[in-house]
């Protein structure tokens, strides 16, 4: 059975009250109650929390610790209650009082503003929040992002829908006239020459990678290692090592090809798909749509100038059908 709250907004309303004019007295005048109504209210609250909330040996009424946490936490709830009569006009005009988007970090540059843009024309205020997928994934589901665009994630979670939006095979990135390796095993030769600069074991790629790395049974030594993508392509062409990136990484690096060298990885194919997700049935078909809307931008903005650059990957890099 679902424990009742030890509280509702009318009694955190008179608790913080008393807060602010630092009497019960002054917080009856200032609502409109009677003092004794003010004082049972307060003292059920306390019973029920089982805590002091005041100190009553001081005057004015002091905030014992638990008082205090109880005054932030209560402030930011009745903040959000008082929002969501407003809020719930403004979707009488077809709106949304508010969007939040997490992009991973290797979207930031083909898809944030054209994001935001989109969201713009459904919400009065957009965020937009770029860095790495495991943050935003665990913004989802805590309710502090309403849509997040990203490698794959979650798959093991009820209750969220999910749109696919574009595959793009890994690649070696190398510096420019580095010679390519042919074969899985080249790649340990490589290595000895060319250290392998990694994506950080924070981000869903530099995992996956780590992971492919195992599978083919290459343990290569640990160097250097970062969040983002410029960090790896601008290491990479700056001489210092190799790098087993994707298309849409080095693109976002933004860091110019005439420094580097991409060609295809050996051995079996390894690729990511990026996702649209989303909570089921909160935003209707925006979702849906938003996702459409970022195939479309990639598709038409994007990936033709990384098949112009790149024309050997084919169909390994693929807008989702």
């Amino acid at each position: 059975m679902r424990e009742l709250l030890p509280f509702d907004l009318k009694t955190l309303e008179i608790f913080l009250a008393v807060c602010e004019a630092g009497a019960m007295a002054g917080a009856a005048r200032r609502l409109g109650l009677t003092q004794p109504a003010v004082s049972q209210a307060v003292a059920e609250l306390e019973g029920r929390m089982g805590v002091a909330l005041f100190d009553r040996s001081v005057r004015p009424l002091g905030l014992t610790a638990a008082g205090g946490v109880l005054r932030q936490k209560a402030s930011a709830l009745l903040s959000e209650a008082r929002q969501i009569v407003p809020a719930l006009k403004e979707t009488e005009h077809g709106r949304l009082p508010l969007m939040r988007a997490g992009l991973v970090d290797s979207l930031s540059r083909a898809l944030a503003a054209p994001l935001a843009g989109r969201l713009a024309s459904v919400a009065e205020e957009v965020s937009i929040l770029s860095g790495l997928t495991a943050a935003h994934a665990s913004a989802l589901l805590s309710r502090q992002l309403d849509l997040l665009v990203g490698v794959d994630e979650l798959v093991d979670i009820e209750g969220l829908e999910r749109f696919p939006l574009l595959t793009e095979p890994y690649v070696l990135l190398l510096p420019a006239g580095a010679r390519a390796p042919g074969r899985v095993e080249d790649l340990a030769g490589l290595a000895a020459r060319l250290p392998l600069v990694r994506f950080s074991a924070r981000s869903k790629t530099g995992i996956e990678v780590e992971r492919h790395l195992r599978r083919l049974k290459l343990d290569l030594p640990r160097r250097m290692e970062f969040d983002t993508p410029y960090g790896v392509a601008a290491t990479v062409a700056a001489g210092e090592g190799f790098a087993v990136t994707t298309p849409l990484c080095i693109f976002e690096a933004g860091v110019d090809l005439a420094h580097l060298a991409c060609r295809p990885l050996p051995g079996p194919a390894f690729a990511r798909s990026l996702t649209l997700i989303g909570r089921r049935q909160e935003l209707g078909r925006l979702p849906r749509e938003v996702a459409a809307f970022c195939r479309r931008t990639l598709e038409d903005d994007v990936l033709p100038a990384m098949r112009g650059a790149l024309p050997w990957l084919g169909a390994g890099l693929a807008v989702a059908g």
